[in-house]
């Protein structure tokens, strides 16, 4: 505002009678190199005529011109952390009409009216709170909003209630009065209407009187505040001054003094009195006698002093409960007390609050961090496999070597975490430092896994290739060749390394024994061509050998090796002559029968050759039998017995004590990770050669080269020893007098290993708490009532019947604090823990001579035998001779038995309440404190119990403890937790056989579903559409394998044959069969489809037979090799097909394999080579490899197979505490969390996460009111009284119906003394008996039901209130005009009901009538709108009712303007329906559209209605029957023949 009025400020000034003005520009940017206060900001003033031309600064007022410089605030960005904006509070709801300018308009309020409330906002320095300039804030963030809107609830009402009936004739003659009363349902609320009177008063006339009409009544005055006894002296001068004062001080008021005790500090009692009026009614009393009673009542008593509670000041301020530094809760808090000196006596006024509490902060500098807490876990325990094993699989396996995917587990625990205290195990050195361990309960955050997968590597089996052919005899060592022993050896190679190396492999060398060895010999490679002795052109002659030297491993080697052997002679052979037998060559030889020979087996070997051509005539060589065709020859003579080298396991790795100093031990740190080594050992084996199918022999038996090794060097793995925690605090013992018991635990950390230092036997400890000596609790002890003290004679001689030694007084007792065993206590600590403090007065009774004197209450008499009876007599007997014998006849004043329950042992029990979850038992499992442990196999299924709540009534079908009942609250019943079954499947078949037999193919195997699952297992793996699942890896055939073998060709049989000569066309004929293929040469026959059908030799043939003088030819040798080009490969495509003959093609991936002891976890994919020719055949892979085809093919990759976790869930919670301290609706609950949510084909997790049970049945107990007593006026019959109202014991089942049943006290004497939540138990009150003739209030109504006043439909709600209220009854019409005002008042509640009010009406016999009706039903006045009500139309027959109608002057119910008639069919009004509007636009109308109006009076010309020009015709289509008008139809007629002309001219033209 001051900016403003700066920059609009102008000076003027008068210069040559013309007007200047200085004119200020806005302020500038503030300037200035410290950030604060210290800037300064400029603007320009200039002069200027008030036309707006300038002029010189010289022609205007220089003393008026405003300064163009000031001191500003320069903001800088580190401002932000210390000014900030203060937000002042929204004032009260202004109302927007209020704020407008002009008058006021009329307002209808419909649920609420609009309004603005504002607010302060300042900018403000965060430290003080001190204000500064807005700019600052505005400089960081916008000005929050000054303005917002509200709400402003209607006015509310009064509403009332009906009047009740009338009452009886306050008269029996005379005139009287009836009066009828109704009571406030809702309060006026926000400037409503008040409340009407709530009584109305009729006069009532039974009949004459025939006495006088007036009567006369002694009425009570309330009593005196007590006060001390005046002496005798100072009684006896008052009366002298006052003689003659004593009539009328008794015909008006009688005043007199009684003693009562007082407690005080130290037990001091004081003597006090009390007196309180008697009035005569009328005031004046010309007649006492008419107001004498028969009994005069007191008109002094004792009483007690008010005493006001004192208390001490304040004691000091305790310690601050925070002592640390804590971000999350800064602040403590703290308290301090005080002392009671004086206890509140009488009226006096309570004590005070005797302790108070504040926040605070903690003291002093350098306060150090609060503890804070957080999750540490234990080691990973050893990775389990077993854990993730199926039912299925745990029946039929073998849990030892199981290998690959598992599951480990570990503790956690939570510790105290000071970063500067606290460090946790960096090395072994510190495992002393482990953190104590604490409750969990203390944690916050998330908690860490228990539980993890892990990877058993599976050992790799050692995989050989078959065994090779043996090789020739040679010497062991071919350096050393002495003597003539020597060995064939076979051998084999390792096809896939295993675990721990190759010497896990067996063995891999065999030897047999020998004669002649020898380490070089020559190799026939081929023989020449047969040549004829002495050259002649056929006939014997010889074929010379083409040979090489070779070693024992058929490698060659230079000739001058094989020098000391003799070269293979020439071998003879034989050309035919032209009239010869022509022989074929002889085949090779067959692989031997057997491997080596023995006295019963020979290794045999056969070669066989055929005849090319018979011989012709005479002088050709004969041709040979079939015999001489075969030639059979002995093979592998040397004996059976076969030597190797056997290995044993390696042993275990220790130190070795040669080994280097060098080779010293390595600190490494034990955690979850693998074993570091910490030194060389070595380990050994043992090596034995052996003869097979014998055992052992000596070692000389085996060659000596191949001997494997007995030792080699290992790595020793670090000792580990075990690491423990602290022990925990001691649990705290309970706070009972009875002995309890403590305990304590530590936790494994680290479990040894290697050799480490193992772990205590002892995790828990225990000990019994000590008893205390004294045990904490105070109660209040009473001492015995003093002697009945009577207010001193002096003071109540003159009251008429006092007696000096007898009458009514008072006496006290004393009032101890003692602790539970009877020592003294500080009274303050009772009032801490102790019930209220006990009566420490009592009215007391020093019997008169004419009194009724009772004596004291005799035993109760014996019950009867039926429990039912409840009466139990106890007569009293009357002492001495009263004059009073009228009176003590008086069995209400003077009880002469009283009655108790008799015991009863007839119960009845009843089942109450729903059956509980089924419940396993809890096996005497205790969850740990400290640590949380995963589950293992716990017990989840299987026979439980399930529970039903009992409830125990007693013959008056009060509730009562269950044990009445013999029963410990609960009905069991077995009840059956289904077991989850896993999903189960068949074994695995065998593996079929591969799908090629030459090349790469594929081989199957599969399970199929046997048994689904079911209550919760294990889901079953993908399946096919028949239920199975496969695996399916690649394979590889040896395309030689299986070879074809051909026997020799058979005789030739000529079709057509000359007897002279043997030859012509003919057909051979031979048995071909498909042989397994091995090392050796073909061994036995198999199935022929296992051969290439496109390689099986031809099985007979026809072709001519040479006759003589042919040319004889042998048999066609093999194809020789086809001349490959070489070509590489584009991609590692499936189909990568090459120009000329080769491509190399890769299979698909398999499945991922695991190792047979393996679950899940890390696998390989495989896939094969095939080598494919062009035309799509498999070829062996080595034409490929020579192609080099092959290299850039990845065969193996690494897989996963997903590990099935089973849901693992923490162990149950303890059960929670009832959710009913008694009733019958009491429930238990515990929970368990999931720890670890289900992998893979894993068991899911249970629905069912918590379980609950029946409470057992306890018995509601309450203290409950009595209703208040009438009011007692001693002897006479109006005036100020007392009213009292016992606290009695109720017992009920906790639910809302019903009040409950009354029981013996002592059932309730363990609950605080209070009802409903009140601890200041009123017994009595004062009250008024209201004298014959008045006019008074009557007692307070009940309280309303809670009504919420809101806007129905709106969602705004002002709250709820109820309300309770006192009307006025009245007596004498005379008195009427002193009757008191009356009464309500409310106060807030939840929950209230939100109502509507309408008017209603109805016909009666005589004439209508009107009321205003709530929501829920109840006739009420107040609450409806006042501006309709409905018009009482009695010209009308039936009255018109319905909405929008009224009574026209002939006596017809119609409808208002814009509303039209619908008519029943009987031709009364129905309803009055809204008429549609037709709005007729004309020439001076801009809006051409056509709209419906509901709401304009068609009565109102044009010119009114705003925003409207020219005319508007309303066109009604209904008639008074509520039926389409005959118009309505012709206009739809007519507009749908012209959408038909229309539509016909379209498609006409078209």
């Amino acid at each position: 505002i001051l900016l403003a009025l700066t920059h609009h400020l102008f000076i003027v000034s008068y210069c040559n009678f013309s007007l200047l003005i200085y004119f200020p520009g806005p302020w500038g940017r503030c300037m200035g190199s410290d950030c604060g206060p210290g800037g300064s900001q400029s603007r320009a003033v200039w002069c200027a005529h008030v036309d707006g031309w300038t002029t010189l600064h010289t022609n205007c007022d220089q003393g008026q011109r405003p300064s163009n410089q000031r001191n500003c605030f320069r903001v800088c960005d580190w401002h932000k952390d210390l000014y900030d904006w203060k937000l002042g509070a929204w004032n009260e709801c202004v109302p927007v009409s209020a704020r407008t300018f002009g008058a006021s308009r009329p307002f209808t309020c419909s649920g609420g009216e609009e309004g603005i409330q504002t607010r302060e906002v300042g900018c403000m320095l965060k430290s003080d709170g001190s204000p500064a300039e807005d700019a600052i804030c505005e400089y960081f963030e916008p000005k929050p909003r000054l303005e917002q809107a509200c709400l402003i609830p209607c006015p509310q009402d009064c509403v009332v209630s009906e009047y009740s009936p009338w009452t009886s004739c306050s008269k029996t003659c005379g005139t009287g009065l009836r009066n009828r009363v109704r009571s406030v349902l809702v309060p006026p609320l926000f400037g409503g209407a008040v409340c009407p009177n709530l009584t109305e008063f009729q006069s009532c006339k039974p009949g004459p009187c025939t006495g006088p009409e007036g009567m006369y009544s002694l009425r009570v005055g309330p009593w005196n505040p007590c006060t001390l006894p005046q002496t005798r002296t100072t009684r006896q001068v008052k009366r002298r001054k006052g003689k003659g004062q004593g009539l009328r001080e008794r015909c008006g008021t009688l005043s007199s003094l009684s003693p009562i005790w007082v407690l005080t500090k130290g037990n001091r009692y004081i003597f006090t009195y009390q007196s309180h009026n008697l009035t005569y009614t009328p005031p004046l009393c010309p007649f006492p006698s008419l107001c004498t009673p028969r009994d005069m009542p007191l008109t002094v008593q004792s009483c007690v002093l008010p005493k006001d509670c004192q208390v001490t000041d304040w004691a000091e301020w305790g310690p601050c409960s925070k002592t640390c530094v804590d971000p999350e809760s800064p602040r403590g808090n703290r308290t301090r007390s005080r002392q009671v000196l004086q206890f509140p006596v009488g009226e006096g006024a309570e004590c005070p609050p005797l302790e108070e509490s504040e926040s605070c902060d903690p003291p002093g500098e350098g306060v150090p961090p609060c503890a804070n807490y957080t999750w540490r876990t234990t080691e990973w325990s050893d990775c389990r496999v077993d854990s993730l094993l199926s039912q299925q699989d745990r029946r039929r396996s073998n849990l030892t070597g199981l290998c690959g995917g598992g599951l480990q587990t570990r503790e956690v625990y939570c510790v105290q975490a000071n970063a500067e205290l606290l460090k946790y195990l960096n090395d072994l050195r510190e495992k002393d430092k482990a953190s104590r361990p604490v409750e969990n309960k203390l944690c916050e955050g998330p908690i860490p896994n228990r539980s993890q997968l892990c990877q058993i590597p599976c050992p790799i089996d050692c995989e050989v290739s078959p065994w090779g052919a043996w090789g020739p005899c040679t010497f062991e060592n071919c350096d050393d060749q002495a003597g003539k022993k020597g060995f064939k050896l076979r051998k084999r190679r390792i096809t896939n390394e295993p675990t721990g190396g190759p010497g896990n492999c067996p063995h891999l060398v065999e030897a047999v024994p020998c004669d002649e060895p020898s380490c070089y010999d020559w190799q026939m490679v081929s023989l020449d061509q047969c040549i004829p002795d002495d050259e002649k052109p056929c006939g014997p002659g010889t074929q010379l050998a083409q040979v090489q030297c070779v070693n024992s491993n058929g490698e060659e080697v230079d000739r001058s090796l094989c020098s000391s052997s003799s070269a293979p002679e020439p071998v003879p052979c034989e050309v035919p002559c032209s009239r010869d037998c022509v022989l074929s060559d002889w085949t090779p030889w067959s692989t031997c029968s057997q491997t080596c020979s023995s006295k019963t087996i020979e290794g045999k070997q056969m070669r066989t050759r055929s005849i090319l051509a018979y011989n012709a005539g005479e002088g050709g060589a004969l041709c040979p039998n079939s015999s001489s065709l075969q030639e059979v020859r002995n093979c592998n003579e040397n004996a059976c017995t076969v030597y190797h080298w056997q290995t044993g396991p390696w042993g275990p790795c220790t130190e070795d004590p040669s080994a280097s100093s060098l080779n010293t031990s390595m600190s490494v740190r034990g955690g979850s990770g693998g074993q570091g080594p910490c030194s060389m050992g070595m380990q050994t084996r043992k090596v034995i050669c052996v003869r097979v199918n014998v055992g052992q022999v000596p070692p000389k038996k085996c060659p000596d080269g191949p001997r494997p090794t007995t030792v080699r060097p290992c790595q020793l793995p670090c000792k580990k020893d075990c690491i423990m925690t602290p022990f925990s605090d001691w649990t705290a013992c309970p706070v009972t007098c009875d002995a309890g018991k403590q305990s304590r635990k530590r936790l494994i950390i680290q479990l040894p290993s290697n050799g480490g230092q193992d772990c205590p036997e002892v995790l828990e400890e225990e000990r019994d708490c000590e008893v205390p000596k004294i045990c904490p609790g105070f109660r209040w002890k009473t001492h015995k009532w003093r002697k009945c003290q009577l207010v001193p004679w002096f003071i109540r001689q003159n009251s008429a019947g006092a007696q000096e030694t007898c009458g009514p007084g008072l006496q006290t007792r004393a009032v101890s604090c003692r602790q539970l065993d009877g020592t003294q206590a500080d009274i303050g600590e009772c009032l801490k823990f102790a019930k209220a403090m006990p009566t420490i007065t009592q009215r007391c009774q020093l019997p008169c001579q004419d009194d009724c004197q009772l004596t004291n209450w005799s035993k109760f008499s014996s019950c009867t035998a039926d429990c039912a009876v409840q009466l139990i007599s106890l007569p009293l007997l009357s002492l001495g001779r009263s004059k009073k014998k009228d009176k003590c006849k008086n069995t209400q004043m003077y009880p002469l038995s009283e009655t108790q329950y008799c015991p009863c042992d007839k119960y009845n029990a009843q089942p109450v309440g729903n059956w509980s979850d089924c419940i396993l038992p809890e096996g005497g499992r205790v969850e740990s404190i400290l640590g949380m442990k995963v589950q293992g196999d716990i017990k989840e299924c299987g026979q439980g119990y399930r529970y039903q709540a009992m409830v125990c009534y007693d013959q008056d079908n009060r509730l009562v403890e269950t044990l009445r009942c013999n029963s410990h609250g609960y009905i069991e019943e077995a009840c059956i937790i289904p077991c989850p079954s896993d999903c189960k499947l068949s074994e695995w078949s065998n593996w079929s056989r591969c799908s090629k037999s030459c090349g790469s193919g594929v081989k199957v195997r599969s399970k199929w579903l046997r048994e689904k699952p079911y209550n919760g297992g294990r889901p079953c793996p993908k399946l096919d559409h028949i239920n199975q699942v496969y695996e399916v890896v690649p394979c590889r055939s040896d395309c030689n394998q299986y070879v074809w073998v051909a026997e020799p060709w058979s005789v030739w049989k000529v079709s057509n044959v000359d007897l002279k000569e043997n030859c012509g066309e003919g057909v051979q004929t031979r048995k071909v069969r498909c042989m397994l293929n091995t090392i050796d040469g073909p061994s036995e026959s198999v199935e022929d489809y296992l051969c290439d059908p496109e390689e099986m030799p031809l099985g007979a043939r026809e072709s001519r037979l040479p006759c003589p003088e042919d040319c004889v030819l042998n048999d066609w040798g093999p194809w020789s090799r086809c001349s490959l080009v070489r070509a590489e490969p584009r991609s590692e495509s499936s189909t990568n097909i090459i120009n000329v003959n080769m491509l190399c093609f890769s299979s698909d991936w398999s499945t991922c394999q695991l190792s047979p002891n393996a679950v899940c976890g890390s696998g390989i994919k495989t896939r094969m080579l095939d080598c494919v020719r062009s035309d799509g055949k498999s070829v062996d892979i080595k034409f490929c490899e020579e192609l080099n085809l092959e290299k850039k093919w990845q065969m193996n990759i690494s897989c996963v197979v997903e590990c099935p976790v089973n849901c693992q869930l923490s162990e149950w919670s303890a059960w929670s505490e009832c959710s009913q301290t008694c009733g019958l609706e009491g429930k238990m609950w515990r929970q368990r969390s999931v720890v670890q949510a289900s992998q893979g084909d894993g068991r899911p997790c249970p629905s069912q996460m918590e379980q609950w049970k029946p409470c057992p049945v306890r018995p509601c107990y309450r203290w409950q009111y009595s209703p208040w007593s009438e009011c007692r006026v001693e002897s006479v019959v109006c005036g100020h009284g007392i009213r009292y109202r016992n606290l009695s014991c109720f017992v009920s089942d906790g639910s809302s119906d019903g009040d409950g049943s009354l029981v013996d006290e002592e059932l309730c004497s363990s609950l605080e003394l209070a009802v409903d939540g009140d601890k200041q138990i009123r017994l009595k009150e004062a009250c008024t008996l209201p004298c014959p003739g008045e006019c008074y209030l009557m007692e307070w109504s009940d309280w309303s039901s809670c009504v919420s006043i809101c806007v129905r439909g709106a969602g705004v709600d002002f709250g709820s209130v109820q309300v309770r209220s006192r009307a006025v009854l009245a007596q004498e019409p005379e008195n009427l005009q002193l009757c008191p005002d009356q009464a309500w008042e409310s106060e807030p509640c939840t929950g209230g009901e939100c109502y509507e009010y309408k008017w209603f009406s109805s016909v009666n016999s005589t004439r209508p009538f009107i009321w205003c009706q709530r929501s829920d039903g109840l006739n009420v006045t107040g609450g409806c709108p006042s501006m309709n009500p409905p018009v009482d139309n009695s010209s009308c027959d039936p009255p018109c009712l319905m909405p929008k109608s009224f009574c026209s002057e002939a006596g017809v119910c119609m409808c208002e303007e814009g509303f039209t008639e619908v008519l029943s069919p009987t031709g009364q009004l129905d309803q009055c329906a809204p008429i549609p509007i037709l709005e007729i636009p004309t020439a001076g109308d801009k809006k051409g559209d056509v709209k419906t109006s509901r709401a304009i009076n068609p009565t109102l010309p044009s010119t009114i209605l705003p925003g409207r020009t020219g005319r508007t015709w309303y066109l009604q289509p209904y008639g008074p029957d509520g039926k389409l008008k005959m118009w309505v139809y012709g206009v739809a007629a007519g507009a749908f023949v012209l959408l038909i002309f229309i539509v016909s001219m379209i498609y006409l033209a078209w």
